[in-house]
């Protein structure tokens, strides 16, 4: 997870770093790797050990994005599983995290993170369903995602059924792959299509609650 704060005093952004210890089972030490430190594991940001993170504090010339992974001493790495975006990098061939500095996509971030907190999400998608897509809905009731990855969802900007049913497959995958390499296991294929059927049976029930109830008479 990823949190910024843009210094008044100097150029620079205080990032913080961190990432749940279950995602480095056994490692005895953890360091954030990147284009800031020319991706060198001596150069390596050690990430302090707590009791449930990993977490490490660093200043950043704002302005720009960066391209990063946490790695252990182990060799496993792992992306971050809220970075801003994600970057395949063809020297590895696997996508690497992103974390953008520049003020106005930190503005546009919270704006949107505050937006989820209110229930007011407004993505710009086209909504063929014929409903409301800028609903929060509970993502875990498709077999197979869970509430990590309904956090990616999320996170993605697809907190609805409306929205998920609308997205591509390969948008899924690339979602679960930059999440890193235990997501990819998963298979997508059928979420899109379980999103419509829940979706129908949602609104087929709203319909028929409304029509139990009595219309008001006049006077």
């Amino acid at each position: 997870m990823l949190k910024k704060q843009f210094l008044k005093s100097r150029p620079v952004c205080k990032v913080t770093f961190s990432l749940p210890k279950e995602a480095f089972q056994g490692a005895s030490e953890v360091r954030l790797l990147g284009d800031f430190n020319q991706w060198s594991w001596e150069e390596g940001f050690v990430m302090k050990k707590g009791k449930s993170e990993y977490k490490v504090v660093i200043e950043l010339p704002k302005g720009l994005s960066y391209q990063f992974r946490y790695v252990s001493d182990e060799g496993t790495w792992e992306n971050d599983w809220h970075a801003d975006a994600y970057q395949y990098s063809p020297f590895s061939g696997v996508d690497n995290s992103v974390v953008n500095l520049q003020k106005e996509h930190y503005h546009a971030a919270t704006s949107s993170k505050k937006a989820r907190t209110h229930g007011k999400l407004k993505p710009k998608v086209h909504n063929s369903v014929g409903t409301n897509s800028n609903s929060i809905d509970d993502l875990t009731r498709i077999e197979g995602i869970g509430p990590k990855i309904a956090a990616l969802l999320h996170h993605a900007s697809i907190p609805s059924f409306a929205l998920l049913c609308e997205t591509p497959i390969e948008d899924l995958r690339q979602i679960l792959d930059g999440a890193g390499p235990r997501y990819k296991v998963h298979d997508p294929t059928s979420w899109p299509k379980q999103a419509a059927t829940l979706l129908e049976s949602d609104l087929h029930a709203k319909r028929s609650n409304q029509k139990s109830f009595p219309k008001k008479r006049k006077g």
